[in-house]
């Protein structure tokens, strides 16, 4: 005589088959209601009080999930919208040299700021072919690294000779 194992993909030990992973939705809370009502015992039948209680249940119950996916979509907006901050605030980062740590931490480095992407959710800066993330910036030292700034230009003569 030959006794069979039981596993994993047995359908009444193991894994849950597809039915029962299913949700119920409102038609077969309905169809479960009519089969409630035409096998009750008829001496002595469910209540009214009964019938309502479970609507108000499955009502409640389908209101907690509609909620649950509206809070599911404002999780990712909201996740978005951090992304999207990220990226514009780091931007203003271009062209700026900045004091950072680069990525096997060895010193402090300065360098100008060449670009910036987000890379697995946070923001990161390439700096002279490296890419450093923005917690690893340290400070922000002002203008790029070429020394020039449109501030110390002089004054051309060109606006000088308006004075006539």
């Amino acid at each position: 005589m030959d006794i069979n194992g039981i596993s994993a993909n047995d359908p009444i030990f193991g894994a849950p088959t597809a039915e029962a992973q299913g949700t119920l939705d409102k038609d077969a809370f309905l169809t479960l209601l009519v089969s409630q009502l035409q096998n009750q015992d008829p001496l002595e039948p469910t209540g009214n009080a009964e019938f309502v209680a479970q609507l108000a249940q499955f009502s409640s119950l389908e209101g907690i999930q509609e909620v649950n996916r509206n809070l599911v979509g404002l999780a990712v907006l909201q996740q978005g919208n951090a992304l999207l901050s990220q990226l514009t605030d780091s931007s203003a980062l271009i062209g700026k040299s900045v004091r950072y740590v680069p990525e096997n931490g060895t010193g402090e480095q300065t360098g100008t700021v060449d670009s910036v992407k987000i890379d697995d959710g946070f923001a990161t800066l390439s700096i002279g072919g490296q890419d450093i993330p923005l917690g690893n910036v340290l400070e922000v030292t002002g203008g790029s690294d070429s020394g020039t700034d449109a501030t110390d230009e002089e004054p051309s003569e060109s606006s000088d000779s308006t004075e006539n």
